[in-house]
C-alpha cells in the first residue's frame, strides 16, 4: 500500500512538471502577468557613446573558463562603427568550431545594439560573456 502511495505521489509531481513546462520561448505575456522584454528599434541610440571620444578603444581581456577573450571597437561619429574580437579562445577543435559562428554574431550584434547589452549566443555562454564584459570595458575607455 505504501509504494502505490509513492508511485502515485511520484506520478503527480511528474505530470505537474510536464505542464508546467514552457517550450515557447517567444515574448508574448502569459496569464501569470509577466511582461514581455521590450523590443529593440532597428538604430537604437548608442549607450552613451555620443559623449565619448572618436577612436578606437580595446577592452580589458575578460578570463573565461576557456581563456581570455578581448574585445576592439572603433567609435566614430558617436556609434560603434566597427566592433572585433582580437582575442577568443582558440585552442581546441571545438572553441575553433563554436567561436567561428560565435564570434562574428557578437560582433554584428554589437554594431546593431550599440551597446554592450547583447545577446549570449546559444552554445559560446562564456565567450559570450567574456565578449560583453571586455567590449564593456572598451566602451568605458570611449567615455573617459
Amino acid at each position: 500500500m505504501r509504494r502505490i502511495a509513492i508511485a502515485a505521489a511520484a506520478t503527480v509531481s511528474v505530470v505537474v512538471l510536464l505542464f508546467s513546462y514552457r517550450t515557447s520561448t517567444d515574448s508574448t505575456p502569459v496569464a501569470t502577468g509577466r511582461t514581455p522584454p521590450p523590443s529593440r528599434t532597428a538604430n537604437p541610440p548608442a549607450s552613451g557613446t555620443s559623449a565619448g571620444v572618436d577612436g578606437t578603444f580595446t577592452g580589458d581581456e575578460a578570463d573565461t573558463r576557456y581563456g581570455p577573450v578581448q574585445v576592439r571597437i572603433t567609435v566614430a561619429g558617436g556609434r560603434i562603427t566597427d566592433s572585433q574580437a582580437v582575442e577568443y579562445p582558440q585552442e581546441s577543435g571545438r572553441d575553433v568550431r563554436i567561436n567561428s559562428a560565435a564570434v562574428p554574431e557578437l560582433n554584428q550584434e554589437t554594431l546593431q545594439v550599440q551597446s554592450a547589452q547583447i545577446d549570449t549566443v546559444s552554445g559560446a555562454t562564456y565567450t559570450s560573456e567574456g565578449y560583453q564584459q571586455s567590449l564593456q570595458s572598451a566602451l568605458d575607455q570611449a567615455h573617459r
